[in-house]
C-alpha cells in the first residue's frame, strides 16, 4: 500500500519543524536539542496521522490524545534542581518540548498554517523574549550576599548603609557569631539594579574588615 503524497508532505513538515527549533535549542547547548526536538515533532505528527487512520469512526483522537500525557514524562526529565542551589533549570526546555509535540499533533491533523504561524511565534518568544529577560536582569537582580568580617557592634549595619546608599533593597536572614574568634557571619537577600550590586562589591573589596564575600 503506497503513502499518500499528503502525508509524506506533513512528515517532510514535522521534521523541517522539529529540526528548526531543535536547532535553537542546540545553539544553547541545552539537554534537548537538534535531534531530540526533531524526534518529538515527528512522533506526535505521526500518531496523530494513525489516528486519524486507525482510530475507530467515533473516536478518531482516541490516539491523538495520549500524546498530550505521554509527552509530559518527556519533558518532566530535562527539569532538575540544582545540588548547590535551590534553583530549578531545563523549564523552558520542557516547555518547548510540549509545544513541538503539539506543532506536531497539528501537522498531523492537517492545520498546516497553524503549525506554520506557531513555529514562527514560538522562535519570537525565544529570541525577542531574551533580549527583554536580559534587560530586565540588568534592572533588577536578586542576589544573596554572603559576608564574612570582624565583628563590632556597628558591622551590620555599617553593610546595610551600604547597600541603601546604593539604591538596593535588601533582607537580613541569616548571621552566625564565632564563639571562638572575632569573626561574624551574615547573608543578606539584596534586590537592585546590575550596576549597584557592582558598585556595593567594588567597595567590599577595598573594606579591609571583610574577610570574605560571594553574591
Amino acid at each position: 500500500m503506497g503513502i499518500a503524497p499528503d502525508i509524506i508532505g506533513k512528515l517532510l513538515l514535522a521534521v523541517l519543524v522539529g529540526g528548526v527549533l531543535g536547532a535553537e535549542r542546540e545553539y544553547r547547548s541545552k539537554s534537548a536539542g537538534f535531534r531530540t526536538l526533531t524526534m518529538i515533532c515527528l512522533g506526535a505528527t505521526i500518531f496523530t496521522i494513525l489516528s486519524g487512520l486507525i482510530g475507530s469512526p467515533g473516536t478518531p483522537d482516541r490516539i491523538a490524545a495520549n500524546v498530550v500525557v505521554g509527552i509530559g514524562f518527556v519533558g518532566a526529565g530535562v527539569i532538575f534542581k540544582g545540588s548547590v542551589s535551590s534553583k530549578v533549570s531545563g523549564i523552558t526546555t520542557a516547555a518547548m518540548i510540549w509545544v513541538t509535540a503539539a506543532l506536531g499533533m497539528a501537522i498531523g491533523a492537517g492545520y498546516l498554517l497553524i503549525a506554520a504561524v506557531a513555529c514562527v511565534l514560538t522562535l519570537l518568544v525565544l529570541f525577542l523574549f531574551t533580549l527583554v529577560e536580559g534587560w530586565i536582569d540588568r534592572v533588577n537582580q536578586i542576589r544573596n550576599y554572603k559576608i564574612i568580617c570582624t565583628f563590632d557592634l556597628d558591622t551590620l549595619h555599617r553593610f546595610e548603609d551600604l547597600f541603601r546608599s546604593h539604591h538596593l533593597k535588601f533582607k537580613r536572614i541569616r548571621q552566625v557569631k564565632s564563639m571562638a574568634s572575632n569573626i561574624i557571619t551574615s547573608e543578606w537577600v539584596v534586590q537592585g539594579a546590575e550596576k549597584n550590586h557592582r558598585s556595593v562589591a567594588r567597595e567590599l573589596m577595598h573594606d579591609g574588615s571583610v574577610l570574605e564575600f560571594e553574591y
